[in-house]
């Protein structure tokens, strides 16, 4: 019994895998296909930074600019952020990097953010994927 479960959860496991693979692929398509160039809406500019080890990121009309002491200033062209869905448009934001990997900049608005290094509260937090760099921090409107 315990075999006929365990074949009955890996068949259904796949299938949704299989399932998911390929609305992904439809997904990710439509969304290329879709999205515009963050210079062709409104975006709104943030400050996003972090402490241990520090840097900081700065999301502009026109691209966004990553900075740390140990890497030269990068600066990376942005599709318009992606928002929610059946939340407040303020509530988070999702910057997919254009170039090479899956570079992303998450801004999520919450009660407060610390940088652990002062007494400063910030309105967002922030999480910044540069290629297998995980980067966490606050943010706020520039």
């Amino acid at each position: 019994m315990k075999a006929f479960i365990c074949c009955v959860t890996l068949l259904l496991f796949n299938g949704s895998l299989l399932a998911n693979s390929a609305s992904s692929a439809n997904e990710s398509s439509i969304i290329r296909n879709s999205l515009n160039v963050a210079e062709t809406v409104s975006s709104e500019e943030f400050i996003a930074n972090g402490t241990e080890p520090f840097w900081s990121v700065t999301v502009t009309k026109t691209g966004i600019v990553y900075t740390s002491p140990d890497v030269q200033k990068q600066t990376f062209p942005y599709v318009a952020p992606l928002k929610a869905q059946a939340r407040p448009a303020d509530l988070v934001r999702v910057y997919r990097l254009k170039g090479k990997g899956n570079n992303i900049l998450i801004i999520k608005k919450v009660d407060t953010c610390s940088d652990g290094m002062s007494d400063r509260q910030y309105p967002y937090s922030a999480i910044f994927v540069l290629g297998n760099k995980v980067l966490e921090g606050c943010a706020e409107k520039k």
